[in-house]
């Protein structure tokens, strides 16, 4: 199971630096455009991420 999550882990790092990596000037305008949103608006798209996330896990088994 810890092969598992070690490769979830190393694949969200590979996902998540793709955007910086090949567009610099649109992550740092999207960074900024996130930062200025109400707590609320976060904690929404962090539980909407979630919510799909769990449901590709379910579908993907």
């Amino acid at each position: 199971m810890f092969d598992t999550v070690f490769m979830a882990f190393a694949l969200m790092l590979v996902l998540e630096g793709l955007l910086p990596f090949l567009a610099p000037g649109v992550w740092r305008k999207v960074f900024l455009q996130v930062a200025s949103l109400a707590d609320g608006q976060i904690r929404f798209i962090g539980l909407t991420s979630m919510l799909v996330g769990l449901i590709l896990l379910i579908l993907s088994h």
